[in-house]
């Protein structure tokens, strides 16, 4: 089954076409060195809770959404290995600097898929 690199990304509301500009200018990164898909999703429906929520995962401020974002990889070796391919790749240097979002609240970790149907 698939191995999913997953993301939680706090990002200005104003800054939605800075980010989709970057998501967009490494897709094509992550898939030539094997990903099989690229989600981007900006939050737009996401209710605030008590104890936990998108919001409250990433310490959202007022003015930001969430991003949901997660890359799909054929295996855990797949992306191990695309990852290191990926950090290596010139492209990847071509960042905006700062980027679009707070990378220090971005929370990300890798899924071993148990169910796909």
């Amino acid at each position: 089954m698939s191995y999913i690199d997953g993301f939680l990304i706090p990002v200005p509301k104003a800054g939605k076409a800075a980010y989709l500009k970057v998501a967009a200018d490494t897709a094509g990164v992550w898939t030539d060195h094997g990903a099989t898909a690229v989600m981007e999703c900006w939050g737009d429906d996401l209710p605030e809770g008590k104890l936990t929520d998108f919001f409250m995962a990433v310490k959202a401020k007022p003015d930001e959404t969430v991003v949901f974002s997660w890359i799909v990889w054929p295996s855990r070796a797949a992306r191990d290995a695309g990852n290191a391919k990926v950090m290596a790749d010139p492209r990847m240097a071509a960042h905006p600097d700062p980027m679009p979002f707070d990378g220090a609240r971005l929370i990300m970790g890798g899924f071993e898929t148990i169910l796909e149907a």
